[in-house]
């Protein structure tokens, strides 16, 4: 058992003064922890969405009676809100270096968080032994914040019905390695095909799932099974003794059918295009110029630059730069910004947050008006606001924070033609493979490994390793033209802060920037 207890001032002190960090993390993020010799042995079957609220309950190796044993221990003192989130998580990863599997993984992580909220405070222990006195020795730990009226734990329980944002033909626990390796195979023999300049290519695979089941101190229990994969594709070529390298990769919450040929080709295809325009691509001037945001792969500017500085917990302490925005303007009237875990299969959806809230599209900037924070349990409260089903945490290792889903800029009232014609000179930012936020200023840097420069509102060359260098709220204001062609980005986003790393979505149309400091040559 590890005791953790949280005053939910410190729970942001890290971050909300800091850097949140977004990147395109390699799947050896997707690995689990080892579990606990006390803890039993690892189940087969998970559940399915029409199984018996008993089947969910028999998989933890747990009934109502105990449930409501530990949460009558955890509310004993007082509670304002309390739960407990059993999650039970298997991970697979397969690397192919130059056509021989290099590395496989396989883990499972099976434990139990507990929770209880006692005005700003949060109490907060998990244990990996989910027998009863393990895990009534863990309530006490998080109850000892408490000081109030006790609290009378439910009897019997609710099991709240759910959406269905991603479903499996099969779950990944039921596909063998023999049924992925063809794939892996196909994916590195069309890589190396694309270009006689390639290389190495490496694939790299990963798949799992999570089962989570969420107790309230009300009597609702809510469940999830929650698929993700990820395959990636990287590509190192050598021309005249110049070596260049780059990647593409897939994700979502998809089983072993979403990958076709045609995914695999694309991905492929990707990899190497990405790799091969390296060679002709130059740095362009630094200084300060337009920017255009390709659509896709941008809307890490949304989520570093903006969305963190709207999530609920940075606004009440006051250290986002955005604390005081809500109905006010912070955009032209064409941008609207939509964070949303109701995607069908995206890496960010949500058929339910860790806290058993129903998720929604919420819309956080509306034609140009500031509109909403992301909220979790705690700062709804806090804002007498609905919600919005924002409550994420990593594992049951850790208290939910608000976070971000899937994080988009719908469509606005111009063609990309238009936007890049309009441009005397500046640059297309294209793919990214990183960048950092100060959430509390929204000053932010953003890595671009492949973009282009615009001469007289033509595209004239490609450019590649630069950094644009700005400002969250004032990029915003200086937005002048939207597309009308968003789309999310296809790759697998994971998102950290306070130290928690979550999978997300992002994207964006084309947009133009009227000016921001880009990092070229004479930098």
């Amino acid at each position: 058992m590890h005791p953790l207890i949280i005053n939910r001032r410190a729970f942001v002190r890290g971050t909300a003064s800091g850097i949140a960090l977004l990147g395109a993390a390699g799947p050896g993020l997707l690995a689990g922890c080892t579990r606990s010799a006390s803890t039993s042995p690892p189940r087969t079957m998970i559940p399915g969405d029409q199984s018996h609220l008993s089947e969910y309950l028999g998989f933890f190796s747990v009934d109502e009676p105990t449930i409501t044993r530990v949460m009558a221990e955890l509310t004993a003192r007082g509670a304002d809100a309390a739960d407990l989130y059993f999650q039970h998580s298997r991970d697979n990863s397969i690397t192919m270096e130059d056509g021989i599997i290099s590395r496989a993984s396989s883990s499972v992580d099976q434990g139990v968080g507990l929770r209880v909220v006692v005005g700003d405070q949060t109490g907060y222990a998990f244990t990996e032994d989910l027998s009863l006195a393990a895990m009534l020795g863990a309530a006490r730990t998080a109850a000892s914040i408490a000081h109030g009226t006790q609290r009378v734990a439910p009897v019997a329980y609710d099991h709240a019905k759910r959406s269905s944002f991603y479903a499996l033909k099969q779950p990944w626990s039921e596909v063998g390695v023999a049924r992925k390796l063809p794939r892996i195979e196909q994916l590195n023999n069309l890589a190396r095909a694309a270009d006689p300049s390639v290389e190495k290519v490496t694939v790299s695979w990963a798949d799992g799932e999570e089962l989570v089941l969420i107790v309230d101190m009300h009597g609702k229990i809510h469940t999830d099974m929650r698929p993700m994969t990820r395959l990636w594709c990287s590509v190192t070529a050598k021309k005249n003794g110049v070596s260049q390298a780059n990647s593409a990769n897939l994700a979502g919450r998809h089983g072993f059918e979403w990958y076709t040929d045609e995914r695999l080709a694309f991905v492929a295809g990707e990899a190497v295009k990405r790799t091969m325009i390296l060679f002709e691509a130059k740095r362009p001037p630094a200084g300060e110029l337009p920017v255009v945001l390709a659509a896709g792969a941008s809307g890490i500017l949304l989520h570093e630059a903006i969305g963190h500085g709207m999530e609920a917990d940075f606004n009440r302490k006051g250290t986002s730069i955005y604390a005081s925005m809500l109905g006010k303007k912070v955009a032209p009237d064409f941008v609207t910004i939509v964070d949303d875990a109701t995607q069908p299969g995206e890496r960010g959806a949500l058929n339910v947050d860790d806290e058993g809230n129903t998720t929604e599209r919420t819309v956080l900037v509306d034609h140009g008006v500031m509109a909403s924070y992301l909220h979790d349990s705690i700062s709804a409260r806090h804002y007498g606001h609905k919600g919005t089903g924002s409550g994420r945490r990593e594992s049951f290792r850790h208290a939910p924070l608000p976070r971000m889903r899937s994080t988009y800029m719908e469509n606005g009232p111009h063609s990309r033609d238009e936007i890049i014609a309009s441009v005397k000179k500046g640059i297309i930012a294209e793919t990214f493979t990183n960048g950092q936020v100060q959430i509390g200023a929204g000053d932010f840097t953003f890595y671009i490994k492949n973009g282009w420069l615009i001469e007289d509102g033509k595209i004239t060359a490609p450019i590649k390793d630069i950094n644009i260098i700005g400002n969250g709220p004032e990029a915003l204001r200086n937005v002048t033209m939207v597309g009308n062609d968003t789309k999310l980005d296809f790759g697998g986003w994971t998102c950290g802060k306070d130290g928690q790393s979550v999978p997300v979505s992002q994207g964006m149309p084309t947009t133009l920037v009227s000016k921001m400091t880009v990092g070229g040559e004479n930098a």
